[in-house]
């Protein structure tokens, strides 16, 4: 059974993590959250910056001081900056409001396309993220673009806040989605597209098993 590259793109909580966490559990790939690796970034910004102001300038100057990577553990996937277990801070509304900014960076993009592209030269991984399918791995085998409506997606959001203890106000969450999708598709620096050949999926009205069947189904195709 050949191995191949999966890249699954889409806007900002539509269940790609999730979606591409359970798809590599199944076919024993190897999961790569390009997202938190953007996420992690913005934190060690945020960090080295002053009262949460991000001198770009200055993380430039210390992008080589970054060391990202990932462990599975029994509380699931965990990303690491430096040594440090960052989950849950890349979670934070400070680091949502301001990765977008960070991921339009051309020196940060460079820095975390060249480890993805590391990452996948053996293929049997499965990527999420915004451009996976037209930049990092623009041959990728299966690539999927998934999209869902504002308001759904800010109340999947908001309710996952609620669980992890976060009591952001559902406006506050919809504003950020929204400013977020503004930025991502604006962007002139690998903006958030559906690549020509990618599976486009409206999963506004679907469950995530439901989303999940029909993305294994497209796979199993491809690997047989």
């Amino acid at each position: 059974m050949q191995k191949i590259i999966v890249a699954i793109d889409g806007f900002a909580s539509t269940g790609k993590s999730s979606l591409a966490k359970r798809l590599a559990e199944t076919l024993n790939y190897t999961y790569i959250d390009s997202g938190a690796m953007y996420r992690a970034v913005t934190y060690f910004a945020i960090q080295k910056g002053h009262q949460g102001h991000i001198d770009q300038e200055k993380l430039i100057a210390q992008l080589d001081q970054i060391e990202i990577y990932f462990k599975y553990s029994k509380l699931g996937h965990q990303t690491f900056l430096n040594g440090l277990n960052i989950s849950k801070e890349i979670r934070l509304s400070e680091v949502t409001e301001q990765v977008s900014r960070v991921s339009k960076i051309l020196e940060v993009r460079s820095l975390l396309v060249t480890q993805q592209q590391k990452l996948g030269a053996k293929k049997g991984i499965i990527m999420d993220g915004r451009d996976i399918g037209t930049v990092v791995f623009p041959k990728a085998e299966c690539k999927f673009f998934l999209k869902a409506s504002s308001e759904i997606r800010a109340k999947r959001r908001h309710l996952e806040q609620i669980e992890a203890g976060n009591n952001e106000s559902f406006a506050s969450v919809l504003s950020n989605i929204k400013d977020r999708d503004l930025m991502d598709t604006t962007r002139k620096l690998s903006p958030l597209t559906k690549a020509d050949d990618a599976i486009g999926i409206d999963v506004s009205e679907m469950s995530l098993e439901e989303v999940y069947q029909q993305l294994l189904e497209h796979i199993s195709k491809k690997i047989i």
